[in-house]
Protein backbone atom coordinates (compact mmCIF):
# COMPACT_ATOMS: atom_id res chain seq x y z
CA UNK A 1 0.00 0.00 0.00
CA UNK A 2 2.91 2.33 0.71
CA UNK A 3 4.07 1.85 -2.89
CA UNK A 4 0.63 2.88 -4.20
CA UNK A 5 0.75 6.00 -2.05
CA UNK A 6 4.14 6.94 -3.45
CA UNK A 7 2.90 6.38 -7.04
CA UNK A 8 -0.21 8.44 -6.32
CA UNK A 9 1.72 11.43 -4.97
CA UNK A 10 4.32 11.28 -7.74
CA UNK A 11 1.54 11.17 -10.34
CA UNK A 12 -0.29 14.08 -8.69
CA UNK A 13 2.91 16.12 -8.57
CA UNK A 14 3.75 15.49 -12.24
CA UNK A 15 0.22 16.38 -13.38
CA UNK A 16 0.27 19.59 -11.31
CA UNK A 17 3.79 20.47 -12.45
CA UNK A 18 3.03 19.90 -16.14
CA UNK A 19 -0.02 22.16 -16.33
CA UNK A 20 0.48 24.73 -13.56
CA UNK A 21 3.67 24.16 -11.59
CA UNK A 22 6.04 24.70 -14.51
CA UNK A 23 4.41 28.03 -15.32
CA UNK A 24 4.77 29.14 -11.69
CA UNK A 25 8.38 27.97 -11.49
CA UNK A 26 9.19 29.54 -14.85
CA UNK A 27 7.79 32.89 -13.75
CA UNK A 28 9.87 32.79 -10.56
CA UNK A 29 13.03 31.81 -12.45
CA UNK A 30 12.58 34.65 -14.94
CA UNK A 31 12.10 37.18 -12.15
CA UNK A 32 15.19 35.93 -10.31
CA UNK A 33 17.25 35.98 -13.50
CA UNK A 34 16.22 39.54 -14.28
CA UNK A 35 17.25 40.67 -10.80
CA UNK A 36 20.81 39.44 -11.31
CA UNK A 37 21.11 39.78 -15.09
CA UNK A 38 19.89 43.09 -16.41
CA UNK A 39 18.15 42.62 -19.79
CA UNK A 40 20.17 44.09 -22.62
CA UNK A 41 18.69 46.82 -24.77
CA UNK A 42 17.53 45.26 -28.04
CA UNK A 43 19.69 45.82 -31.10
CA UNK A 44 17.85 47.83 -33.74
CA UNK A 45 18.44 47.59 -37.48
CA UNK A 46 18.33 50.79 -39.49
CA UNK A 47 15.96 50.93 -42.44
CA UNK A 48 18.81 50.51 -44.91
CA UNK A 49 20.04 47.44 -42.97
CA UNK A 50 16.76 45.54 -43.23
CA UNK A 51 17.34 42.27 -45.14
CA UNK A 52 15.26 40.78 -47.93
CA UNK A 53 12.57 38.48 -46.59
CA UNK A 54 10.61 35.72 -48.27
CA UNK A 55 7.04 35.34 -47.07
CA UNK A 56 6.55 31.59 -47.45
CA UNK A 57 2.94 30.42 -47.76
CA UNK A 58 2.07 26.74 -48.13
CA UNK A 59 -1.45 26.18 -49.40
CA UNK A 60 -3.62 23.26 -50.39
CA UNK A 61 -7.01 24.12 -51.91
CA UNK A 62 -7.25 27.57 -50.34
CA UNK A 63 -9.24 29.33 -53.06
CA UNK A 64 -11.55 30.97 -50.51
CA UNK A 65 -8.76 32.89 -48.77
CA UNK A 66 -6.27 33.66 -51.56
CA UNK A 67 -7.42 37.23 -52.19
CA UNK A 68 -7.72 38.10 -48.51
CA UNK A 69 -4.29 36.63 -47.77
CA UNK A 70 -2.67 38.54 -50.62
CA UNK A 71 -4.22 41.82 -49.52
CA UNK A 72 -3.03 41.12 -45.99
CA UNK A 73 0.50 40.30 -47.22
CA UNK A 74 0.76 43.45 -49.31
CA UNK A 75 -0.31 45.57 -46.34
CA UNK A 76 2.78 44.53 -44.37
CA UNK A 77 4.85 47.50 -43.27
CA UNK A 78 8.09 46.40 -44.89
CA UNK A 79 10.09 47.84 -47.80
CA UNK A 80 8.33 46.65 -50.95
CA UNK A 81 11.58 46.00 -52.81
CA UNK A 82 12.76 43.67 -50.02
CA UNK A 83 9.62 41.55 -49.75
CA UNK A 84 9.23 38.32 -51.72
CA UNK A 85 5.87 36.53 -51.56
CA UNK A 86 6.02 32.84 -52.49
CA UNK A 87 3.13 30.35 -52.50
CA UNK A 88 3.72 26.59 -52.56
CA UNK A 89 0.44 25.10 -53.79
CA UNK A 90 1.38 21.47 -54.38
CA UNK A 91 -1.56 19.19 -55.14
CA UNK A 92 -4.17 21.95 -55.19
CA UNK A 93 -6.99 21.07 -57.57
CA UNK A 94 -9.39 23.94 -56.88
CA UNK A 95 -9.10 27.55 -58.09
CA UNK A 96 -6.16 28.48 -55.83
CA UNK A 97 -3.66 28.79 -58.67
CA UNK A 98 -6.13 30.58 -60.94
CA UNK A 99 -6.79 33.19 -58.28
CA UNK A 100 -3.08 33.69 -57.67
CA UNK A 101 -2.55 34.52 -61.34
CA UNK A 102 -4.40 37.78 -60.64
CA UNK A 103 -1.67 38.79 -58.20
CA UNK A 104 1.60 39.57 -60.04
CA UNK A 105 3.33 40.17 -56.69
CA UNK A 106 3.10 36.46 -55.87
CA UNK A 107 5.46 33.81 -57.14
CA UNK A 108 3.75 30.41 -57.31
CA UNK A 109 5.55 27.08 -57.07
CA UNK A 110 3.23 24.23 -57.98
CA UNK A 111 3.47 20.52 -58.66
CA UNK A 112 0.47 18.23 -59.25
CA UNK A 113 1.50 15.70 -56.61
CA UNK A 114 0.34 16.31 -53.07
CA UNK A 115 3.01 15.12 -50.67
CA UNK A 116 2.08 17.15 -47.60
CA UNK A 117 3.12 20.45 -46.05
CA UNK A 118 6.57 19.35 -44.91
CA UNK A 119 7.53 18.09 -48.37
CA UNK A 120 6.31 21.40 -49.83
CA UNK A 121 8.45 23.31 -47.33
CA UNK A 122 11.52 21.23 -48.18
CA UNK A 123 10.98 21.84 -51.89
CA UNK A 124 10.36 25.55 -51.54
CA UNK A 125 13.34 26.17 -49.28
CA UNK A 126 15.69 24.76 -51.90
CA UNK A 127 14.73 27.75 -54.04
CA UNK A 128 14.87 30.36 -51.26
CA UNK A 129 17.47 33.11 -51.73
CA UNK A 130 16.66 35.61 -48.99
CA UNK A 131 18.56 35.49 -45.66
CA UNK A 132 15.29 35.43 -43.67
CA UNK A 133 12.28 33.26 -44.48
CA UNK A 134 8.99 33.94 -42.73
CA UNK A 135 6.39 31.15 -42.73
CA UNK A 136 2.66 31.74 -42.45
CA UNK A 137 -0.51 29.82 -43.25
CA UNK A 138 -2.89 30.82 -46.01
CA UNK A 139 -5.88 31.03 -43.67
CA UNK A 140 -4.25 33.26 -41.05
CA UNK A 141 -3.97 37.03 -41.19
CA UNK A 142 -0.98 38.80 -39.67
CA UNK A 143 -0.69 42.33 -38.35
CA UNK A 144 0.92 45.00 -40.51
CA UNK A 145 3.97 45.39 -38.25
CA UNK A 146 4.61 41.65 -37.90
CA UNK A 147 7.45 41.29 -40.40
CA UNK A 148 9.26 44.39 -39.15
CA UNK A 149 9.15 43.22 -35.52
CA UNK A 150 10.29 39.72 -36.41
CA UNK A 151 13.17 40.88 -38.58
CA UNK A 152 14.35 43.26 -35.84
CA UNK A 153 14.63 40.27 -33.49
CA UNK A 154 17.17 38.74 -35.87
CA UNK A 155 19.49 41.69 -35.19
CA UNK A 156 20.70 39.52 -32.31
CA UNK A 157 23.12 37.04 -33.92
CA UNK A 158 22.23 34.42 -31.28
CA UNK A 159 18.64 34.27 -32.55
CA UNK A 160 18.09 31.63 -35.22
CA UNK A 161 14.30 31.50 -35.19
CA UNK A 162 11.56 33.94 -34.17
CA UNK A 163 8.11 32.73 -33.17
CA UNK A 164 5.13 35.02 -33.60
CA UNK A 165 2.03 34.87 -31.44
CA UNK A 166 -1.00 32.84 -32.43
CA UNK A 167 -4.38 34.37 -31.61
CA UNK A 168 -7.84 32.91 -32.02
CA UNK A 169 -10.36 35.37 -33.44
CA UNK A 170 -12.79 36.36 -30.69
CA UNK A 171 -16.43 35.93 -31.48
CA UNK A 172 -19.51 37.19 -29.73
CA UNK A 173 -20.32 33.60 -28.84
CA UNK A 174 -18.06 30.59 -29.18
CA UNK A 175 -18.49 26.86 -29.17
CA UNK A 176 -16.26 24.65 -27.05
CA UNK A 177 -13.73 24.28 -29.88
CA UNK A 178 -13.12 27.98 -30.49
CA UNK A 179 -13.61 28.99 -26.87
CA UNK A 180 -11.37 26.29 -25.46
CA UNK A 181 -8.69 26.80 -28.10
CA UNK A 182 -8.68 30.55 -27.48
CA UNK A 183 -8.14 30.14 -23.72
CA UNK A 184 -5.48 27.49 -24.29
CA UNK A 185 -3.49 29.72 -26.64
CA UNK A 186 -3.58 32.68 -24.26
CA UNK A 187 -1.98 30.53 -21.58
CA UNK A 188 0.41 28.96 -24.08
CA UNK A 189 1.50 32.40 -25.33
CA UNK A 190 2.29 33.46 -21.77
CA UNK A 191 4.49 30.38 -21.28
CA UNK A 192 6.28 30.95 -24.59
CA UNK A 193 7.06 34.55 -23.66
CA UNK A 194 8.45 33.46 -20.28
CA UNK A 195 10.46 30.63 -21.90
CA UNK A 196 12.07 33.14 -24.25
CA UNK A 197 12.92 35.48 -21.36
CA UNK A 198 14.54 32.63 -19.44
CA UNK A 199 16.52 31.27 -22.39
CA UNK A 200 14.59 30.16 -25.51
CA UNK A 201 11.03 29.57 -26.58
CA UNK A 202 10.31 25.85 -27.01
CA UNK A 203 9.11 25.62 -30.59
CA UNK A 204 7.16 27.87 -32.93
CA UNK A 205 3.61 27.79 -34.29
CA UNK A 206 3.26 27.37 -38.04
CA UNK A 207 0.81 30.26 -38.31
CA UNK A 208 3.72 32.70 -38.01
CA UNK A 209 7.44 32.15 -37.51
CA UNK A 210 10.70 32.94 -39.26
CA UNK A 211 14.14 31.35 -39.58
CA UNK A 212 17.58 32.17 -40.89
CA UNK A 213 17.70 30.44 -44.25
CA UNK A 214 21.15 28.95 -43.74
CA UNK A 215 19.96 27.18 -40.56
CA UNK A 216 17.10 25.36 -42.26
CA UNK A 217 17.46 21.58 -42.02
CA UNK A 218 15.45 19.48 -44.46
CA UNK A 219 12.85 17.46 -42.56
CA UNK A 220 11.53 13.96 -43.05
CA UNK A 221 8.59 14.32 -45.51
CA UNK A 222 6.14 12.66 -43.13
CA UNK A 223 6.88 15.12 -40.30
CA UNK A 224 3.56 16.12 -38.71
CA UNK A 225 4.75 19.12 -36.67
CA UNK A 226 7.07 20.78 -39.16
CA UNK A 227 7.10 24.10 -37.30
CA UNK A 228 8.04 22.49 -34.00
CA UNK A 229 10.69 20.14 -35.38
CA UNK A 230 12.29 22.80 -37.59
CA UNK A 231 12.49 25.42 -34.84
CA UNK A 232 13.87 22.98 -32.23
CA UNK A 233 16.51 21.67 -34.65
CA UNK A 234 17.67 25.26 -35.09
CA UNK A 235 17.82 25.62 -31.29
CA UNK A 236 19.85 22.40 -31.13
CA UNK A 237 22.44 24.11 -33.34
CA UNK A 238 23.10 26.54 -30.49
CA UNK A 239 20.74 29.32 -31.50
CA UNK A 240 17.78 30.71 -29.56
CA UNK A 241 14.13 30.81 -30.51
CA UNK A 242 12.92 34.31 -29.71
CA UNK A 243 9.27 35.08 -29.05
CA UNK A 244 7.67 38.20 -30.50
CA UNK A 245 4.21 39.02 -29.15
CA UNK A 246 4.11 42.20 -31.26
CA UNK A 247 3.92 39.96 -34.35
CA UNK A 248 0.74 37.94 -34.37
CA UNK A 249 -1.36 35.76 -36.62
CA UNK A 250 -5.13 35.62 -36.24
CA UNK A 251 -7.27 32.70 -37.29
CA UNK A 252 -10.73 31.41 -36.49
CA UNK A 253 -11.14 28.52 -34.07
CA UNK A 254 -12.23 25.10 -35.30
CA UNK A 255 -15.83 24.91 -36.45
CA UNK A 256 -16.76 22.34 -33.80
CA UNK A 257 -15.19 19.75 -31.52
CA UNK A 258 -15.19 17.13 -34.26
CA UNK A 259 -13.05 19.41 -36.39
CA UNK A 260 -10.91 20.37 -33.40
CA UNK A 261 -10.33 16.68 -32.72
CA UNK A 262 -8.65 16.35 -36.12
CA UNK A 263 -6.15 19.02 -35.08
CA UNK A 264 -5.51 17.81 -31.56
CA UNK A 265 -5.06 14.17 -32.53
CA UNK A 266 -2.64 15.15 -35.31
CA UNK A 267 -0.74 17.48 -32.96
CA UNK A 268 -0.56 14.77 -30.30
CA UNK A 269 0.70 12.27 -32.86
CA UNK A 270 3.20 14.83 -34.11
CA UNK A 271 4.35 15.45 -30.56
CA UNK A 272 5.08 11.78 -30.01
CA UNK A 273 6.83 11.63 -33.37
CA UNK A 274 8.88 14.72 -32.48
CA UNK A 275 9.97 13.29 -29.12
CA UNK A 276 11.59 10.42 -30.98
CA UNK A 277 13.08 12.50 -33.77
CA UNK A 278 14.43 15.07 -31.31
CA UNK A 279 15.59 12.45 -28.82
CA UNK A 280 19.09 13.93 -28.76
CA UNK A 281 17.52 16.95 -27.03
CA UNK A 282 16.73 14.72 -24.03
CA UNK A 283 20.41 14.94 -23.05
CA UNK A 284 20.58 17.46 -20.16
CA UNK A 285 24.38 17.50 -20.16
CA UNK A 286 24.51 18.78 -23.74
CA UNK A 287 21.47 21.06 -23.87
CA UNK A 288 21.15 22.31 -20.28
CA UNK A 289 18.40 24.90 -19.85
CA UNK A 290 16.86 24.10 -23.24
CA UNK A 291 16.53 20.46 -22.16
CA UNK A 292 14.80 21.52 -18.92
CA UNK A 293 12.36 23.74 -20.84
CA UNK A 294 11.70 21.10 -23.49
CA UNK A 295 10.97 18.36 -20.95
CA UNK A 296 8.79 20.59 -18.77
CA UNK A 297 6.86 22.38 -21.48
CA UNK A 298 6.47 19.70 -24.14
CA UNK A 299 7.64 16.17 -23.44
CA UNK A 300 5.59 15.63 -20.29
CA UNK A 301 2.40 16.87 -22.00
CA UNK A 302 2.81 14.49 -24.91
CA UNK A 303 3.95 11.41 -23.01
CA UNK A 304 3.45 10.35 -19.40
CA UNK A 305 1.29 13.14 -17.94
CA UNK A 306 -1.97 12.14 -19.70
CA UNK A 307 -1.46 8.56 -18.49
CA UNK A 308 -0.89 9.71 -14.92
CA UNK A 309 -3.86 12.06 -15.05
CA UNK A 310 -6.29 9.24 -15.79
CA UNK A 311 -4.60 6.95 -13.23
CA UNK A 312 -5.19 9.37 -10.39
CA UNK A 313 -8.89 8.61 -9.90
CA UNK A 314 -8.60 4.78 -9.71
CA UNK A 315 -5.54 5.12 -7.48
CA UNK A 316 -7.48 7.47 -5.22
CA UNK A 317 -10.38 4.98 -5.05
CA UNK A 318 -8.04 2.10 -4.16
CA UNK A 319 -6.30 4.08 -1.44
CA UNK A 320 -9.61 5.11 0.14
CA UNK A 321 -10.99 1.58 -0.06
CA UNK A 322 -7.95 0.24 1.77
CA UNK A 323 -8.40 2.52 4.73
CA UNK A 324 -6.56 5.61 3.54
CA UNK A 325 -9.50 7.73 4.60
CA UNK A 326 -7.56 10.82 5.59
CA UNK A 327 -9.17 14.18 4.94
CA UNK A 328 -6.63 15.04 2.24
CA UNK A 329 -7.37 11.91 0.18
CA UNK A 330 -11.09 12.64 0.51
CA UNK A 331 -10.69 16.23 -0.68
CA UNK A 332 -8.59 15.16 -3.66
CA UNK A 333 -11.24 12.55 -4.52
CA UNK A 334 -14.01 15.15 -4.41
CA UNK A 335 -11.99 17.54 -6.58
CA UNK A 336 -11.41 14.83 -9.18
CA UNK A 337 -15.10 13.94 -9.27
CA UNK A 338 -16.00 17.63 -9.69
CA UNK A 339 -13.50 17.90 -12.53
CA UNK A 340 -15.02 14.98 -14.45
CA UNK A 341 -18.56 16.22 -13.76
CA UNK A 342 -17.75 19.69 -15.11
CA UNK A 343 -16.02 18.07 -18.10
CA UNK A 344 -19.22 16.10 -18.80
CA UNK A 345 -21.24 19.29 -18.48
CA UNK A 346 -18.82 21.00 -20.85
CA UNK A 347 -19.38 18.18 -23.31
CA UNK A 348 -23.12 18.87 -23.07
CA UNK A 349 -22.47 22.54 -23.81
CA UNK A 350 -19.96 21.83 -26.58
CA UNK A 351 -22.45 22.15 -29.42
CA UNK A 352 -23.86 25.40 -28.01
CA UNK A 353 -22.52 28.89 -28.45
CA UNK A 354 -22.22 30.70 -25.14
CA UNK A 355 -20.42 33.72 -23.79
CA UNK A 356 -19.08 32.05 -20.62
CA UNK A 357 -16.04 30.44 -22.25
CA UNK A 358 -14.61 29.45 -18.85
CA UNK A 359 -17.19 26.64 -18.76
CA UNK A 360 -15.33 24.97 -21.62
CA UNK A 361 -11.98 24.71 -19.77
CA UNK A 362 -12.51 21.35 -17.95
CA UNK A 363 -13.93 19.70 -21.07
CA UNK A 364 -11.23 21.07 -23.36
CA UNK A 365 -8.53 19.99 -20.88
CA UNK A 366 -10.01 16.48 -20.72
CA UNK A 367 -10.36 16.44 -24.51
CA UNK A 368 -6.71 17.44 -25.04
CA UNK A 369 -5.43 14.63 -22.86
CA UNK A 370 -7.67 12.00 -24.47
CA UNK A 371 -6.30 13.15 -27.83
CA UNK A 372 -2.82 11.97 -26.81
CA UNK A 373 -4.05 8.37 -26.72
CA UNK A 374 -5.83 8.76 -30.04
CA UNK A 375 -2.64 10.28 -31.42
CA UNK A 376 -0.84 6.96 -30.94
CA UNK A 377 -3.27 5.23 -33.31
CA UNK A 378 -3.09 8.15 -35.75
CA UNK A 379 0.70 8.04 -35.81
CA UNK A 380 0.66 4.33 -36.63
CA UNK A 381 -1.98 4.80 -39.37
CA UNK A 382 -0.17 7.77 -40.95
CA UNK A 383 3.29 6.22 -40.89
CA UNK A 384 5.19 7.52 -43.91
CA UNK A 385 2.36 9.83 -44.99
CA UNK A 386 2.92 13.59 -44.83
CA UNK A 387 -0.47 14.83 -46.05
CA UNK A 388 -3.31 15.28 -43.56
CA UNK A 389 -6.91 16.44 -43.53
CA UNK A 390 -7.21 20.05 -42.39
CA UNK A 391 -9.91 21.08 -39.90
CA UNK A 392 -12.71 23.40 -40.93
CA UNK A 393 -12.62 26.76 -39.18
CA UNK A 394 -15.48 28.69 -37.62
CA UNK A 395 -16.59 32.07 -38.88
CA UNK A 396 -17.40 35.11 -36.83
CA UNK A 397 -21.15 35.45 -36.66
CA UNK A 398 -21.30 38.92 -35.19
Amino acid sequence: MKTLEIIFWIALFIVFYTYLGYGMLLYAMVKIKEVFVKPKSPIRLKDEELPEVMLFITAYNEEDVVDEKMRNSLELNYPEEKLRIVWITDGSNDATNERLKKWPEAKVLFQPQRQGKTAAMNRGMKLAKTPIVMFTDANTMINAEAMLHIVQAFADPKVGCVAGEKRIAAQTKDGAAAGGEGIYWKYESTLKALDARLYSAVGAAGELFAVRRELFIEMEPDTLLDDFVLSLRIAMQGYKIDYCSEAYAIESGSADMKEEEKRKVRISAGGLQAIWRLRALLNPFKYGVLNFQYLSHRVLRWSITPVLLFLLLPLNVVLLSYGKSGLLYGIIMILQILFYMTAIYGRYLSAKEIKAKILFIPYYFFFMNISVFKGIAYLYAQKGIGAWEKARRSKDKR
